[in-house]
């Protein structure tokens, strides 16, 4: 199991906490990109994010929760340390338009889906992705419960995934913990992002070691 580490909840200031994931054993830093529109809050653009993360290690996984996640593209494939561009599918009316845009860059990309939205929506698209993040709270938030009825989502796209041949990792975002990673691991996920488990603990390393 892949672990990313979310700092959206956190107890210490923004650097200190960027370092110790860059420190830590994690395999991504998630980077949670909010416009204050499709979701209520707003926090980075993306020169933002370049800016945070000019002297970090780690790969990042960026997480659009953006209208209009198409303005984006453009500047995150000019990041060398970018390797998934998650867009949201309920972000946009033509979402294949936007997942064409950046497989024309040298990022991987991601869709994810909200808990209400079903992944049958989301089957035409599913053999030109490299990630499903299925998110498990609302987005926008960090230190949400996990919601247990999306485990079928991911049981139904492992399904999918061995059925089609497809190649897209199954990631899920939300109210993560080491029992929910537990819960998700067996639903048949490939990685987890872990926020406040892990960037509100003393020690990042024993915390990420227990979402595996």
């Amino acid at each position: 199991m892949k672990v990313g580490v979310s700092f959206l909840t956190i107890k210490e200031d923004l650097e200190t906490t960027i370092n110790k994931i860059d420190e830590s054993t994690a395999d991504y830093v998630h980077v949670d990109m909010m416009d204050g529109m499709f979701v209520p809050n707003s926090n980075y653009t993306p020169a933002d994010i370049k800016k945070i993360f000019k002297k970090t290690n780690k790969k990042l996984d960026v997480h659009m929760m953006v209208c209009s996640p198409n303005k984006y593209v453009k500047e995150f494939a000019k990041m060398s340390n970018v390797e998934y561009l998650t867009l949201h599918y309920e972000s946009h009316r033509r979402p294949i338009d936007v997942i064409n845009m950046i497989r024309h860059t040298p990022l991987k990309v991601g869709i994810a889906i909200n808990p209400e939205t079903k992944v049958s929506h989301i089957v035409p698209l599913l053999n030109h992705i490299d990630q499903v993040l299925v998110m498990s709270v609302k987005p926008g938030k960090g230190g949400q419960k996990f919601m247990e009825d999306i485990l079928y989502k991911i049981e139904t796209l492992k399904d999918i995934r061995e059925e089609n041949g497809y190649h897209y990792v199954i990631n899920v975002d939300g109210g993560i913990n080491e029992e929910t990673a537990k819960m998700v691991k067996e639903a048949g996920a490939d990685m987890v992002v872990a926020g406040s488990y892990v960037c509100m603990s003393d020690d990042y390393n024993e915390k990420i070691e227990k979402l595996r």
